[in-house]
């Protein structure tokens, strides 16, 4: 008699995590949920709780996350960033400060899921939303910030001016992101990252669109202690 079909089973067959990658790179697994079925998530976060190594789940909409906190209920989800982090608690901080600053409130989530990926791959960050170029005293009035940080991530949609301005007022590295924030001439984000990969201002790195994963990691390793 044909034994009963395990679906946990079926899927874990396509999920082959990198539990070394930790000790390899210094940094966790992370899962990218977007894309996956609840249930392949939802494998994903066994064979992780199994092993008990820590990881991010990054892009995770309300099905995925129902299936991780049904198999990790202390996982903790922030709903701006849509990331969940287990185990819940972040290292302590060490290394030098991370500065996520955003243009706009509508580049929040992206900025947020910055600043958590580097919190939770061990630095401290903070978070200046809502000080694009079109209210210019706003970014100036934070100068001593910028000026304090080891590393600034700047994301910004519409024109994506924000990071070659930021570029030209500190000495550290700035990693610009664009975001598919913007009118149809924005092209989902295109416009603004052409901009920031023609900014005239040196100093700056530029992720992927929407990539605030991306761009939290490499500041976070930008940061790290010696």
């Amino acid at each position: 008699m044909t034994e009963p079909w395990q679906p946990d089973e079926a899927m874990a067959a396509f999920i082959e995590l990198d539990h070394d990658r930790a000790r390899r790179r210094g940094y966790p697994e992370a899962v990218y949920c977007e894309g996956k079925t609840p249930g392949q998530v939802r494998s994903a976060a066994l064979a992780i709780k199994a092993s008990g190594t820590t990881t991010l789940f990054t892009r995770a909409g309300p099905a995925h996350t129902k299936s991780v906190l049904s198999v990790l209920p202390d996982a903790r989800y922030d709903e701006d960033a849509r990331i969940l982090a287990w185990p819940p608690d972040p290292p302590a901080p060490r290394g030098g400060q991370v500065l996520v600053v955003a243009a706009g409130t509508a580049d929040f989530g992206v900025a947020r899921e910055a600043q958590l990926t580097a919190v939770y791959l061990g630095r401290a960050a903070d978070l200046v939303a809502d000080v694009g170029i079109a209210g210019l005293h706003r970014i100036l009035a934070r100068l001593d910030q910028l000026r304090s940080a080891r590393v600034i991530v700047v994301v910004a949609g519409m024109d994506g001016a924000l990071p070659g301005l930021v570029a030209g007022l500190v000495s550290a590295p700035v990693i610009a992101v664009p975001t598919s924030v913007g009118y149809g001439a924005a092209l989902g984000g295109v416009a603004a990252l052409l901009t920031m990969l023609n900014s005239c201002s040196p100093g700056v790195a530029v992720v992927n669109i929407d990539n605030g994963y991306g761009a939290g990691h490499l500041a976070a390793q930008i940061a790290a202690p010696a």
